[in-house]
This record gives C-alpha cells, structure tokens and sequence, in this order.
C-alpha cells in the first residue's frame, strides 16, 4: 500500500515518484539485521511491481537499488569502511560524468552518511542522524545511477539543492519515527515472541 502512496515526482522522467514507503523501508534493516532486512524490502518491492503490473525497464529495475543501500545502511552499526566507501564510490560515479563535474557541490550531500562513522560514538549514535545517513545514501547511490541514465542539465541539478534539503530531511523524521513506533509497539510484546527474532533498543521505545 505505501509504495502506492506517491510522496514527490522524480525530476528529468515521467512517472516517477518518490513513495510513502521510502520513509520506513530502511528500518527494516535494523530490526531484521542488514541482510534479511535486505531481502525483504526487495520482496515487497519485486512483488509491487508484480501486483501492479509494472514494465521491467532499465530505469525501474534501477531504482529497485537504492533503498536496499539505504536498508543495508540503517542496520549496520559497525560496517564503517561500508558507511563510508558507498557513498564515497557515488561521488565518484558522479563527478565522473560531465554534467556532474560541473555541479560538483551537489555531491556534498552525500558526506553526510560518512558523519556517524566519523563523529565521537555518542553522536554517531543519534537516530536522526543515523537516519540523515540512511536516506543520504539512497539518495547518493539514487543519484549516482541517475546522471548516467536520465539526462539531466546542469541548472535542473541545481535547481533540486533546496528540495533535497526538505525532501531529505521528511524522509530521516519518517524514518525516526517508524523506527520509534516500531520499538514502542515490539517491546510492549510479550518476549516469546520478540526474543532472539528482531533487535528491539528500548532506548527508543515509549513506557
């Protein structure tokens, strides 16, 4: 249902949209574990497009990639050369094309998956900003593969710098929430069913 819930247009192609499911999707990874969250978001994923009878293009099998990074970003807590080389590996791909040479600052984004890796523990373990880094990294690998399949000038690059700011910053609070929501309504379980299956931090979680 959310990944039918469309959040913002894609800019540079038609029908394509940003959707209510990127705002929870990565969680997946923390409370499943990196790998499994992994392979359940592509399952929801692969089945949506199934159920909706969506045409397997280039472009949407590509845009299948992202969350799973950001997924894979969300629940790892000591993959630190991970954190940083992903998103480092996306500048790159960036900086390579022509257009992305020119707006090189757009890139500077995505520093900001490198923080927590970077910053004292007791920052780099703040959930707003392990968010921040979670949906950086979509964007960075999102961003990375979209200057090299859809063309896109270099003010239309531009002119997306303040909407990623607000765009961005939705998506780590929706993060942060279901992330609370989701250990609030997991710790109230009883521990038969909890223990050993999924990672509850009740530091998140209300009384």
């Amino acid at each position: 249902m959310a990944q039918r819930i469309n959040f913002s247009a894609l800019v540079g192609a038609e029908n394509q949209f940003f959707t209510l499911f990127q705002f929870f999707a990565p969680v997946a990874g923390i409370f499943l574990g990196p790998f499994l969250g992994i392979t359940a978001v592509l399952l929801a994923e692969v089945s949506n497009h199934l159920l909706q009878g969506s045409q397997w293009t280039l472009l949407n099998m590509l845009r299948l990639i992202p969350v799973l990074f950001a997924t894979f970003y969300f629940g790892s807590r000591n993959k630190k050369r991970l954190g940083i080389f992903i998103p480092a590996m996306a500048i790159v791909m960036f900086l390579l094309h022509p257009v992305g040479r020119t707006v090189w600052f757009f890139t500077l984004y995505w520093t900001i998956p490198m923080l927590p890796y970077i910053l004292p523990k007791k920052y780099g373990d703040m959930l707003m900003l392990k968010s921040l880094g979670a949906t950086f990294t979509q964007h960075a690998v999102g961003g990375a593969l979209w200057i090299w399949t859809v063309p896109m000038t270099a003010s239309q690059w531009i002119g997306l710098i303040p909407v990623i700011a607000y765009e961005r910053g939705l998506f780590a609070l929706g993060m942060a929430f279901t992330y609370i929501l989701f250990n609030t309504i997991l710790a109230k379980l009883d521990e038969k069913w909890t223990s050993g299956a999924v990672e509850v931090d009740k530091k998140y979680a209300f009384a």
